[in-house]
């Protein structure tokens, strides 16, 4: 029997629900352990964070790949994630009182940029090569994973000074807000929080696949737009916070190191799809978020140096503007090059 557009729609609200709701515990409760353990004033609380609300992704990802075996589902959580996220640097504009967003987020966010243009160019070039056959490394693995594995870790190590200085800020300004509980209550919640969170990513490839079916909508679109959309919740909740608190290079961290670990999750994908090559199985399609993400992150960068003041039309700066232009022509390419499934 085949799932109706009624019953589908309603499991990826569910999905959407447990997430946003499990989300925002999971990254109070893990920010709270970073405070407790010592973590809030060093780079292990901020890759706490950034692993915090990348959860769902890896979570999907992993059962897209290894379970339900629908890698352009896995792949379009990534990329669409990655446009998401910095679409989310936009969307503070909206709500900043003060001066536009991007005109108060300090330079040394640049070098986070830089990586995170990097390991999406590779994960893109990876995906070129995969679908000219040059894709295998050994096995079923590419060679674009190593490499992703590689400038990972080279970029953690090296952003470890630039960051310390940012969270001891953030864990200042916000108070613990479990003082009198302990470590173990906080500890016991925050994994019932990631098992929601854990359980609702496994749930949502399967129903993304449904979603695909029963819209008439290819898999890597329905991929980037819906799963994308309801994984990058933790991240909406930790920027809108950060920015509560008037902690704005928090957000822009969270944002960018967000985005490095997303594309750390498409490697897993990687290694856990035993199918085949899992760059050669996806829509070459998915190039067009990785393309449309390098070039907002390069917009931010832009912004970063140039300080925009101004705001257009009284909505947002010429950059947070230009943003949302990017992820709306970013979404109409990935409706229009999945209706006509490119690569495939």
């Amino acid at each position: 029997m085949e799932p109706t557009a009624a019953l589908v729609w309603t499991q990826y609200a569910l999905c959407v629900l447990a997430i946003g709701i499990a989300g925002v515990k999971l990254t109070d409760y893990g920010d709270s352990i970073a405070d407790k353990t010592g973590m809030g004033g060093s780079w292990v609380g901020l890759v706490l964070i950034a692993t915090v609300t990348s959860l769902p992704e890896l979570a999907s990802g992993i059962t897209a790949s290894a379970v339900a075996m629908v890698p352009d589902i896995a792949a379009g959580d990534v990329f669409g994630s990655c446009v998401y996220n910095l679409a989310l640097l936009a969307l503070l504009d909206l709500f900043s009182r003060r001066e536009p967003v991007l005109a108060r987020v300090q330079r040394q966010h640049v070098m986070s940029a830089g990586f995170g243009i990097l390991l999406i160019s590779i994960a893109g070039l990876t995906l070129l090569a995969a679908q000219a056959g040059l894709s295998g490394l050994a096995l079923h693995l590419s060679w674009g994973t190593p490499a992703i594995v590689l400038i990972y870790a080279v970029a953690i190590r090296t952003l470890h000074g630039f960051r310390e200085e940012e969270v001891e800020e953030f864990a200042e300004r916000e108070p613990d807000r479990y003082a009198g509980r302990s470590l173990r209550y906080i500890a016991i919640r925050y994994a019932a929080a990631a098992v929601v969170v854990v359980a609702a990513g496994i749930a949502l490839p399967y129903v993304s696949a449904d979603l695909a079916l029963v819209m008439g909508w290819n898999q890597s679109f329905t991929g980037t737009l819906f799963t994308a959309l309801s994984t990058s919740l933790p991240e909406l909740v930790v920027t809108l916070a950060a920015l509560r608190i008037g902690a704005v290079d928090m957000a822009a961290g969270n944002v960018l190191g967000s985005n490095m670990f997303n594309i750390l999750v498409l490697a897993v994908d990687d290694l856990v799809y035993t199918r085949g090559s899992f760059y050669a199985d996806i829509s070459a399609g998915h190039l067009v978020s990785a393309f449309t993400a390098v070039a907002m992150t390069g917009l931010v960068v832009t912004a970063i140096y140039y300080r925009p003041r101004k705001r257009v039309l009284h909505i947002g700066s010429w950059a947070s503007i230009a943003l949302f232009g990017l992820f709306g022509l970013n979404t109409w390419l990935s409706f229009y090059l999945g209706a006509i499934d490119i690569g495939h």
